[in-house]
């Protein structure tokens, strides 16, 4: 590729990341100006009487007097001075708020992720081409950890490993041993996803000629698959992987809550609810920045797995 390509290829991502910032914070702004409920009295809080004069001084404090196009318009310019603004409710800067409890959810969201590929490829490997009962098995223990909801799956492996046989910890962020069952609560669905994605991109790959060929020069069919025919399968899986690694973050609302865990779900479920507009746009931005880097990263590994593109 020439440079004068890449640098055009550059500066089209770019701009596609900065559309969609700008979209996300938009649609993000314009939702809870829909959501019902007044933020001056969520700031003063349940129960808190307030004289009318008091309620106005909040109101020109935070421009909340303004057309709604002028305070959009007024948050945009302070977004692109990098200022995320000052939470309604809790006082604070949001960028400060945010950068606390987002280590907790990389932890979680990164061990899931770990968990997620590693079972998805052992359990892929272990029964694509295999005899059709094993498959069969695999398959409906793919479907079963897919449509089984993460709240549920949560509340099951707390019983059973947490009040039962008292091997993990019950809520909270001490230690290792409690990210494991949050993080295998994230990781059974995505397992799932990512297993029947792999299988079938490997019983695909088995059947190409160069498999083939590859058998009848003497390889095992185990070093087939993990050689030759996993590689080739890769590329949807790569694909999968980036989007739903996207969506962890969802996920970490509801296994946060379940577990007891700081991190940046339960802060998102604080915000929407307290209708905390700074904080909830912060949020939001944050999670289109991750779809943005993981879309940017999986273009790179692209071009690793596979050689043809380097050349396009």
């Amino acid at each position: 590729m020439s440079p004068t390509r890449l640098l055009r290829a550059v500066a089209g991502r770019l701009a596609a990341a900065l559309a969609v910032l700008l979209g996300a914070a938009t649609l993000a702004f314009l939702t809870l100006q829909l959501i019902p409920g007044d933020p001056v009295s969520v700031m003063l809080g349940p129960g808190t009487a307030a004289t009318p004069e008091v309620r106005e001084e909040i109101t020109r404090t935070y421009g909340l007097d303004r057309p709604v196009a002028e305070q959009y318009l007024h948050y945009l310019g302070r977004l692109l001075g990098g200022d995320l603004g000052e939470s309604y409710q809790l006082q604070r800067p949001v960028a400060g708020l945010i950068g606390e409890q987002l280590w907790p959810t990389v932890q979680l969201a990164l061990f899931a992720l770990l968990l997620a590929v590693t079972g998805a490829v052992a359990l892929a490997v272990a029964t694509a081409g295999r005899n059709r009962a094993l498959r069969a098995l695999a398959s409906f223990a793919e479907l079963l950890a897919v449509s089984t909801p993460a709240y549920w799956t949560g509340i099951l492996l707390l019983t059973a490993f947490s009040f039962r046989l008292q091997l993990f910890p019950v809520a909270g962020a001490q230690d290792f041993a409690s990210l494991v069952l949050p993080a295998v609560t994230l990781a059974l669905s995505l397992a799932g996803v990512l297993a029947q994605v792999l299988r079938e991109g490997l019983e695909t790959a088995l059947g190409q000629p160069f498999a083939v060929t590859a058998r009848s020069r003497g390889l095992s069919l185990t070093a087939v698959r993990l050689r030759h025919a996993l590689r080739h399968a890769a590329v949807p899986l790569v694909t999968l992987t980036g989007w739903l690694t996207g969506s962890l973050l969802g996920g970490a609302v509801l296994v946060e809550t379940v577990f007891g865990r700081p991190g940046i779900g339960a802060l998102t479920l604080q915000a929407a609810t307290n209708k905390d507009i700074p904080l909830v746009i912060g949020l939001v931005l944050l999670s289109a920045s991750v779809f943005v880097v993981l879309s940017l990263a999986i273009d790179l590994l692209y071009l690793v797995i596979d050689p043809r593109l380097r050349t396009r």
